[in-house]
């Protein structure tokens, strides 16, 4: 049973406070009541993203980012008529409130439905052979790697198992047997999985070519087999399906400290001066979403790595969407992740 109650915030709350909210309760919505408990707003994924695509800091008060005269329903409503009010209005949440406007409980799309289930391969990419991770990696693959009871890969399958995924292919180079001799066909979770083999490393993009022919229209998701996070894939692929772009990159916001004080000046004389200064970037997440038009031009010969892909999409004029990831994410790529992984590994249990 869920608890509506977790996800009710103060408008001077702050956007590390929604994202807490958020990604512990796992309800996609934030409720914001003022002092009497009436509903002032609604804070969701999406208005979270939006704030931290133009750079909001964490400290951003809630007043700032939430979504006002949210829409909300009452007790007397049936189930069918809530799913109309959601359909028509492209929610998936929806505040109950009484006559006051008290807020009083919350319906999601969840507590209706089942999980639904994607028809959409998911592409997971597991050739590498981890060389920063040795002698760790000498005798097993990356994604074998344990983190607490389960490996990676296993992990991250899981995960979009729960989201409703099912189709899978892996994509397979250095130890390859190994990570068929575990996974299989995928029979034990339930799900189907196959798997491509790079004779030669061919990129994070060159393999998706050895792809065999998929029997339908929908977009893959493609993503690193070394990274842990909480991402919402269900999410991910709703903004992708929304989007016009021929693809969709999740992003990471990263800080760049600069430990002095840095100079501005101008002809020998002096501007400013600015402390310690932070510049905010943008990283890659390493987790993708792709149409099938963009993988037709893919024959899995030639090395090819995802930026040079993206890049070139951009080029033709053609549209790639950003998605900022505000979840738990963590590439394991160096001894330090790993060890941070495994102190953190309660997380995926």
């Amino acid at each position: 049973m869920y608890e509506w109650k977790k996800v009710i915030l103060k408008s001077n709350d702050t956007m590390k406070d929604a994202i807490r909210a958020l990604n512990e309760e796992a309800l996609r919505i934030v409720m914001i009541e003022d002092d009497q408990k009436k509903l002032l707003g609604t804070i969701t994924d999406g208005d979270i993203r939006r704030a931290l695509t133009e750079h909001m800091d964490m400290t951003s008060e809630l007043s700032q980012i939430m979504h006002v005269n949210p829409i909300s329903i009452s007790t007397d409503i049936t189930s069918e008529q809530i799913l109309l009010i959601m359909q028509k209005n492209n929610v998936m949440q929806l505040p109950i409130v009484d006559k006051k406007g008290k807020i009083i409980g919350l319906k999601t799309l969840q507590n209706i439905h089942e999980i639904q289930k994607y028809d959409n391969t998911v592409f997971l990419m597991a050739g590498g052979f981890g060389k920063r991770l040795m002698p760790l990696t000498n005798d097993i693959p990356k994604p074998l790697l344990k983190v607490g009871n389960k490996p990676i890969l296993e992990i991250i399958l899981s995960q979009f198992i729960e989201s409703g995924f099912h189709k899978f292919v892996i994509s397979t180079h250095y130890k390859a047997q190994m990570l068929k001799d575990y996974f299989g066909d995928g029979a034990k979770w339930g799900v189907s999985i196959s798997y491509v083999y790079e004779e030669d490393p061919l990129g994070t993009a060159g393999s998706l070519g050895l792809i065999p022919k998929i029997n339908d229209d929908l977009p893959i998701i493609v993503m690193n087999g070394d990274l842990l996070t909480k991402v919402d894939f269900e999410t991910f692929l709703d903004f992708h399906n929304k989007k016009l772009g021929v693809a969709s990159i999740c992003v990471r916001e990263y800080d760049l400290k600069v430990p002095y004080g840095v100079v501005e000046s101008s002809n020998q004389s002096l501007i400013s001066i600015k402390e310690k200064p932070v510049h905010k970037f943008f990283i890659n997440a390493g987790i993708y979403i792709l149409n099938q038009s963009l993988l037709k031009s893919l024959k899995g010969k030639n090395y090819l790595d995802m930026p040079t892909l993206l890049e070139s999409q951009l080029n033709k004029g053609l549209e790639v969407n950003v998605f900022p990831v505000h979840e738990y994410w963590l590439d394991i790529g160096q001894i330090e992740q790993f060890k941070q992984a495994e102190k953190e590994s309660n997380i995926f249990q």
